[in-house]
């Protein structure tokens, strides 16, 4: 029997390890300490390790994260967040599916835009996880693909495939930084075929990779990034938000932010820079 063990990146790049619905390791703490999201929202002044615990349960207790209660539809969680650009992308038909990661069944290949937004919102990087039969479940009664039941496996690129098999044509990824991400660009496809790539949980990456994101990627979140946030800067990319951004890797990405926008009746994405940097996540890694 498969043990179930769950990694997850949470609040500043500390792992976090879920074992049958129970914190059993907390990473040591990073240099960030503050993030101005969870300031607004919970009024935190520090994300130290009670806090990250106090967090993580929430989230095991209200949507069953990393359980057999876990819930994958949701409404709009944020304003403005990956899962929520990906939702509205899929209801507006500018893509076909989503090629995400769920706790308890591993890559998922997704077209319903609740379930979409219930998989992504309020999840943190997904490192590793083992198959929750329940959530597997669910997930295919909601015409979901899970790319491996019996093992969960974590495999983006291999998502891919199976979507190209099953003739998707506009197909969004989610992946956290990777060198995998340039295989996902430079698969071969059709030329009717488009592919939308989703960078999220950048905090700590190194110069080089996070140079390569901008090459490869459509969206990426700035997290608490040092190094995407100078890139970033320096070529004057378009974004949305100010204290956490979201930045345009392409004019594709900027089209898919820019609908979310439109949606919800918000200013469209702007290249105004330098930002306004005085409530960011402290420290930048």
């Amino acid at each position: 029997m498969v043990k179930d063990k769950h990694v997850i990146e949470a609040l500043g790049k500390v792992n976090v390890v879920i074992e049958n619905g129970q914190i059993t390791e907390v990473g040591p703490s990073t240099e960030m300490k503050y993030c101005p999201m969870f300031h607004a929202m919970h009024n935190v002044e520090e994300l130290n390790e009670e806090f990250i615990r106090k967090n993580i349960t929430f989230r095991i207790e209200d949507f069953g994260m990393c359980t057999p209660q876990r819930i994958i539809e949701m409404d709009d969680a944020i304003t403005v967040g990956v899962s929520e650009i990906l939702k509205t992308n899929l209801e507006e038909g500018n893509i076909d599916c989503v090629v995400g990661a769920c706790d308890g069944a591993g890559t998922v290949i997704m077209t319903q835009p609740r379930v979409v937004q219930g998989v992504g919102a309020r999840v943190s990087g997904l490192i590793s996880t083992t198959p929750i039969p329940e959530v597997i479940e669910k997930l295919e009664q909601k015409d979901s693909i899970v790319l491996n039941p019996q093992t969960a496996e974590l495999n983006q690129l291999e998502g891919l495939k199976i979507a190209l098999k099953k003739g998707y044509k506009n197909i969004a990824i989610t992946v956290i930084p990777s060198t995998m991400i340039e295989e996902l660009r430079n698969y071969p496809v059709d030329d009717d075929v488009n592919i939308y790539i989703f960078v999220a949980h950048t905090t700590a990456v190194e110069p080089d990779i996070a140079e390569m994101l901008f090459e490869n990627a459509d969206i990426v979140t700035a997290c608490a990034s040092k190094y995407v946030r100078g890139y970033a800067d320096e070529h004057e990319l378009y974004y949305y938000g100010e204290k956490v951004p979201i930045f345009c890797a392409s004019d594709e990405g900027r089209r898919l932010l820019d609908t979310r926008l439109k949606k919800i009746n918000k200013p469209l994405s702007t290249n105004n820079h330098p930002r306004n940097k005085e409530d960011s996540p402290r420290k930048l890694l």
